[in-house]
């Protein structure tokens, strides 16, 4: 008579059943606490959402897929902080939706590159890498400086996150989002975006 053990390597059906059973439970194991300590679930001292410029650079960051070759998280080894900054905590990504931590570095992590270069060096870099960095393998992205930003829609997004998500816009904060964009464009607010990154926590270099 086939023992329990053998029953289970002899039924793929049962297996696979098993094996999801016992995923499911380490995934919730390893998640659900999570949503209960502050520190994942509270953002750190400062944070604020996303004013609507660099709301809107997010985007372009996203749309443009930067997170392909950039990573937005620091992990907490020497080589890494002595790099780029201090280790990324997770309740400066409170108001990221969604996150942009990432592990693949064609580029450098760009977590803690908030007010390390000027806004001229973006500018320039964005428009063509290789002025600033020879090697970069880095795309041009000229085309950021000859489109505006469309107000109206960074308004819909900002009540969309504070209704949904419970962002914490004011009401004003909202209506001027599309008078603050105005005259911009997508190089200006991905710059500004750019300027934001891992700037919650000071850290000294």
């Amino acid at each position: 008579m086939a023992n329990g053990h053998e029953k289970i390597e002899t039924n793929i059906g049962l297996m696979m059943t098993l094996i999801l059973i016992v995923v499911a439970i380490g995934g919730l194991v390893q998640i659900v606490p999570l949503f209960f300590m502050q520190s994942t679930t509270q953002p750190v001292e400062g944070l604020k959402p996303y004013p609507a410029l660099q709301l809107a650079g997010r985007d372009v960051y996203v749309r443009e897929g930067c997170y392909l070759c950039h990573s937005q998280m620091i992990r907490p080894f020497r080589a890494e902080t002595e790099r780029y900054g201090h280790y990324s905590v997770a309740g400066e990504f409170v108001y990221d939706r969604p996150f942009q931590w990432g592990s693949k570095r064609t580029g450098p992590d760009l977590h803690r590159v908030g007010g390390r270069y000027s806004d001229d060096w973006h500018y320039v870099h964005l428009m063509n890498p290789r002025d600033v960095v020879p090697e970069s393998v880095m795309p041009n992205y000229p085309t950021l400086a000859e489109t505006d930003i469309d107000g109206a829609l960074v308004q819909k997004k900002m009540q969309v996150l504070k209704d949904w998500f419970k962002h914490p816009y004011t009401d004003d904060e909202i209506a001027k989002s599309a008078e603050a964009v105005a005259g911009k464009t997508e190089m200006d607010a991905l710059i500004a975006y750019l300027q934001n990154l891992g700037t919650a926590i000071k850290t000294v270099r």
